[in-house]
């Protein structure tokens, strides 16, 4: 199998201040540009900044760019190699803007048939104050004409009356004849005015022949259904024309979000398509793959009818493949058939051409062509065909998937199967017996295989009677007794079972052993002599050795064993490390030397200050007797300082002062004060300053 991938790689600029300059790009496709025809537009650094395939037959194409200036190119591509022309459409491509108008303009005719066309051009630099809108849109009006073709015209009028497209002069087109002509029309409110000069409209089936039609289309909507052929001699519709909005996808055919229809990219394209059988019931289902691998070309019956079997006399119809063209003519009879190969899944365009002496037989032919599974892929059947108008559809060969077939794929088995993909059981002959249950060899014919006979004793009373045997051998009689290896007084000799046997029994057979079992009947060397002392695992003198309790158990006391730790207990016999060392300190918080950490009060350590002034402990802690009795009876000593008066009174307290006790000078108070230094008299509950006459200030707080 061949695949062809194309890839086709789009960019997308936006507009900046760096682009100084935009193209309009117009093109007019023939009606074989969706399968053979393409253009790119590239810049001066050779990036593509435009592609366009068309969608459908004779398409017209516009659109405003912004780019730089400079050199551009312009590719324009035809797979078939005949260019954008056929007999109903000539094929155009043109570049202009306001500022160096007609830029490049290229007609196809019959001279310049071309696969590949390179156009470059030069630029220049094109501000105006946006980019001008275009002048029209595409549209197309599709006449499908009667017998009476040079009778019919039509026009599109603006709502001042201006024509802005007409055609006329099908005289010389086929009856019946499909007439496409592409238009670009402006924007908004038209009319659409179609004419017949006899009057009778596109009635052909007034005159023995068929009715016609007409149809407006733009942006793949019908705006115009003309339907009704009995017009007189004219008949208007209105419409409105617009410009068709792009449609956003994946335009990459590589990848699974590919969307046929989108024009513009909007960058879904994500997973790129893995081909293969991706029908999971199929014996060639791969979970890898996401995208169904289609058989690319098969053998297709084609059927060429004829309603009254006289042939097509030089008419033919022609299919148009990515490929070739192939030509088929009517011979004779009321069907011609044809075996024809053709690539799938591919678009594949049928067109009929009339020869001149066949003019007034063309209903007469039809076609249908049928896939290789016996599907009708399109069916044209008379009466009526269209002239000239092209039959468009998609071939399938169908997919590479592979049907499982079951059964058995072995040779040897009753049940073989050929061309067994996917096994299922099979089914063998017995041994020695064939595939009809019958034995490949019995000599004395009894119906039992050499190889399944069986020699025995076939006397009932006998010991070693054989019910199954086919062929007599030695007998034996009974001999009783117990019969099993695995027993205790097993009798070698015996042949028949009695009921007599007995079990071993394994154990200690030693009565003054501990494990003494007095059903053992052989010692297996377990006997186990007994041992006191104390069997509870939850005590504290437990003895794992013993096997006989001796009521010696001592329970277990959990507590701290350390006599010198503060929370020692006597009565513990299991020390379960709880124990918490003794810490000696002061535990008053009042105290200057207050130990948090302590947990054994210190009565002796705890010092407090005394209040006086200086810091605390200076000179004394008011732990300090001789300390405590010298600031009471000389309150100077603690309001004032610390003077050798202070120090000889609490020498004497302490029994060391030698000589007369010193004493302060008779003193006279001269005056009371605030901390302001304004005179008061006392009050309670505030400091206050006494000054004496001998220079000396002494400060109180009377409570």
């Amino acid at each position: 199998m061949k695949k062809v991938l194309f890839i086709l790689c789009s960019l997308v600029f936006q507009l900046g201040v760096s682009q100084n300059s935009y193209i309009v790009v117009e093109a007019q496709f023939d009606s074989y540009g969706p399968a053979e025809s393409q253009f790119y537009l590239t810049n001066d650094n050779g990036d593509t900044i435009l592609h366009h395939a068309p969608t459908t037959s004779n398409e017209y194409y516009i659109d405003t760019l912004w780019t730089n200036p400079g050199l551009h190119t312009a590719i324009l591509l035809d797979s078939y190699g005949d260019g954008w022309l056929t007999n109903s459409m000539v094929g155009s491509f043109r570049v202009w803007n306001n500022c160096q108008d007609t830029i490049v303009e290229y007609i196809c005719s019959n001279t310049n048939f071309f696969a590949t066309e390179v156009i470059s051009f030069n630029l220049g630099p094109c501000l105006p104050n946006g980019p001008p809108a275009p002048a029209c849109v595409p549209a197309k009006v599709i006449i499908n004409l009667d017998q009476f073709q040079s009778e019919t015209s039509w026009e599109i009028t603006d709502t001042s009356g201006n024509v802005v497209s007409s055609g006329s002069g099908y005289g010389s087109s086929p009856n019946y004849a499909a007439i496409v002509i592409p238009v670009c029309i402006p924007k908004g409110d038209l009319f659409f005015t179609i004419y017949d000069s006899y009057g009778d409209g596109l009635n052909g089936s007034l005159w023995q022949g068929q009715d016609g039609s007409y149809y407006v289309v733009q942006c793949n909507d019908t705006l115009i259904y003309g339907t009704d052929p009995a017009f007189g001699t004219d008949t208007t519709h209105s419409f409105t024309s617009d410009s068709c909005s792009p449609i956003l996808g994946c335009i990459d055919p590589a990848y699974v979000e590919f969307n046929i229809f989108a024009s513009v990219s909007d960058s879904s394209c994500s997973i790129l398509k893995v081909f293969g059988c991706v029908d999971s019931t199929m014996f060639n289902y791969d979970s890898t793959c996401n995208t169904m691998d289609f058989i690319d070309s098969c053998t297709f019956k084609l059927i060429l009818h004829d309603l009254v079997g006289n042939g097509w006399v030089g008419s033919q119809l022609k299919l148009y493949t990515v490929y070739d063209t192939l030509v088929y003519t009517h011979t004779g009879g009321f069907s011609d058939i044809y075996y024809i190969d053709l690539p799938a899944p591919s678009l594949v365009t049928a067109r009929f051409f009339i020869d001149n002496l066949a003019v007034l037989t063309t209903i007469e032919c039809g076609f249908t062509i049928i896939n290789p599974e016996g599907d009708t892929i399109i069916s044209i059947v008379p009466p009526f065909i269209d002239a000239l108008l092209d039959y468009t559809f998609i071939t399938n060969c169908g997919n590479t998937c592979v049907e499982k077939v079951f059964g058995c794929p072995d040779t040897l088995a009753c049940n073989y199967s050929e061309g067994v993909n996917t096994p299922t059981s099979c089914t063998y002959p017995v041994q020695y017996y064939d595939c009809n249950n019958q034995c490949i060899t019995d000599s004395d014919e009894d119906g039992v295989c050499n190889e399944n006979e069986i020699i025995g004793c076939q006397d009932p009373l006998m010991y070693n009677y054989n019910i199954l045997a086919t062929d007599s051998g030695a007998c034996d009689s009974f001999i009783y007794g117990c019969t099993d290896v695995t027993m205790f007084n097993y009798d070698l000799n015996a042949n028949s079972d009695n009921g007599s046997c007995e079990p071993f029994v394994y154990g200690c057979i030693d009565s003054i052993m501990f494990n003494f079992n007095p059903l053992a009947n052989v010692d297996n060397n377990t006997c186990t002599p007994y041992v006191y002392g104390c069997t509870d695992p939850s005590s504290l003198n437990y003895n794992s050795s013993a096997n006989t309790e001796d009521f010696s158990c001592i329970a277990y006391v959990y507590g701290c064993m350390d006599s010198s730790a503060l929370n020692y207990d006597s009565t513990a016999n299991t020390d379960n490390n709880s124990c918490v060392d003794v810490v000696e300190g002061c535990m008053d918080q009042s105290a200057d030397n207050f130990d948090p950490t302590a947990n054994t009060v210190d009565s002796n350590s705890c010092l407090y200050d005394a209040g006086c002034y200086g810091n605390p402990g200076e000179p004394y802690w008011l732990n300090d007797p001789c300390y405590a009795w010298v600031i009471d009876v000389d309150d100077y000593c603690c309001d004032n300082e610390w003077d050798n008066i202070c120090q000889a009174t609490y020498d004497y307290c302490e029994g060391t002062w030698v000589g007369p006790l010193p004493k302060r000078f008779d003193r006279k108070l001269i005056m009371i004060t605030d901390v302001l230094g304004r005179p008061v008299t006392e009050i309670k509950n505030q400091l206050l300053f006494y000054i004496y006459d001998d220079g000396t200030v002494q400060k109180k707080l009377i409570k």
